[in-house]
């Protein structure tokens, strides 16, 4: 099961590490991660909470530049955000699994 609808009324998501290029390593070196059609991705932390509630950390890869003005401290929205569960054995044999977070983009509140 991919890309699962996500409603976030009634949290406040803050950004915690501003938008930048998604990278990642490969033989050494860093290089830009691009989605199918080669558009470079993005990523942004934001603190998700909920009144009453403790609240965590997220990374979520943007489909798209959400442009300037999401600085830290910043309140925000994810336009459009999706959940995917993965799950696979890593180098040392491990089983490695979570929820990856994606959005179409970023929309500044207040």
């Amino acid at each position: 099961m991919r890309d699962i609808p996500v409603v976030l009324s009634g949290w406040r998501l803050m950004v915690t590490e501003e938008p930048a290029l998604k990278t990642r390593e490969v033989d050494g070196t860093s290089e830009i991660v691009t989605d199918r059609d080669g558009v470079s991705q993005f990523v942004v932390s934001v603190f998700a909470k909920s009144k009453g509630q403790k609240g965590e950390e997220i990374r979520v890869t943007l489909s798209a530049d959400p442009g300037e003005g999401f600085d830290e401290g910043a309140l925000v929205e994810l336009i459009g955000a999706t959940v995917s569960p993965y799950s696979f054995k890593n180098g040392r044999g491990e089983t490695v699994s979570g929820l990856a977070w994606r959005a179409a983009g970023l929309k500044p509140l207040g």
